[in-house]
């Protein structure tokens, strides 16, 4: 049977991509106007001071992810980021069409180094119209709380895909004719080469929670917040965050992954708290292969 790796990732790019399209249309097309209220006068200057600014939220609790300062101009960012990790992904899966994808050193510096480039060709497209600050919630004052929260997500992410293997979701991908454990693990796995292992390590510890934050969870969710409401926006930059990774084994994981990093980010308003989530569980996953690797513990490669 033909691998389905590549039909399945165009058609979850494409998923997104629809997704997002028809909840912004449906979100504009039912926005009523309403008529302009002259304020009174002592107001005029605060309400322009606070003009680019979302309305209060509704009684209940607050929304700590603001979307004021996201403008048209944003779909364009949207798409460019959308466009460049399908790229990304499709290249991969091609180039390890019929073969064995082999990465050297170079390639591991290559792609740590778009990750970082990509993160701040981000923040350059932010910076000028709010603080990075305020923009990612970094001065967190319940920073504390990353004590717990990485720790327990991250559990609740193993239970899930040891529910997975039990459910047999690796057998039937394997069945399909895909691989069921993705190269960058392999490498963990079977490579003699330390600076390989380094910047693996590396790129798993510091390099994707930094950047993959900064950019799916500190733009790409609330930029689509603003044109398609948040539970869409978790959906979409889930479902492109998962398919970027190029894997079928790994896609409905990384997919749940996504979305609670998602739900994690709104609700704490800071970048902090997903950034910690993700350091926490890919260094607990690179431990865990290297446990496996050099102590022979009987452990299965998860996605």
């Amino acid at each position: 049977m033909a691998d389905p790796t590549e039909s399945i990732i165009r058609a979850t790019f494409g998923l997104a991509l629809g997704l997002f399209a028809l909840a912004a249309a449906l979100r504009r097309g039912l926005s009523v106007p309403t008529a302009p209220r002259l304020p009174e006068p002592e107001f005029i200057a605060v309400e322009e001071e606070f003009a680019d600014l979302e309305p209060p939220p509704a009684p209940g609790e607050p929304d700590r992810i603001a979307t004021g300062f996201y403008q048209p101009l944003d779909l364009l960012g949207i798409g460019l980021i959308f466009a460049m990790f399908f790229a990304l992904a499709w290249s991969s899966i091609q180039a390890g069409n019929g073969a064995e994808l082999k990465i050297d050193a170079r390639d591991l510096i290559g792609t740590i180094g778009f990750q970082f480039i990509t993160a701040g060709m981000v923040a350059i497209f932010m910076v000028p119209r709010v603080h990075l600050v305020t923009w990612l919630g970094l001065r967190w004052p319940a920073w504390r709380r990353i004590f717990w929260i990485a720790p327990c997500a991250s559990v609740s992410m193993w239970i899930f895909f040891i529910g997975l293997q039990q459910a047999g979701l690796m057998n039937w991908i394997e069945s399909l004719g895909a691989e069921t454990v993705q190269d960058t693990v392999k490498l963990l796995q079977n490579s003699e080469d330390s600076m390989i292992i380094g910047l693996m390590t590396f790129a798993a510890v510091v390099a994707a929670p930094l950047c993959e934050e900064l950019i799916f969870r500190g733009y790409l969710y609330p930029a689509a917040k603003k044109f398609a409401g948040p539970w869409v926006a978790a959906i979409f930059s889930g479902l492109i965050f998962a398919a970027a990774h190029g894997s079928l084994a790994a896609l409905l994981p990384l997919f749940v992954f996504g979305c609670l990093l998602a739900f994690i980010y709104q609700k704490t308003g800071s970048l902090w708290a997903p950034i910690s989530v993700h350091f926490f569980f890919n260094g607990s996953t690179v431990l865990l292969q290297m446990m496996a690797r050099y102590y022979q513990l009987p452990l299965d490669a998860s996605p």
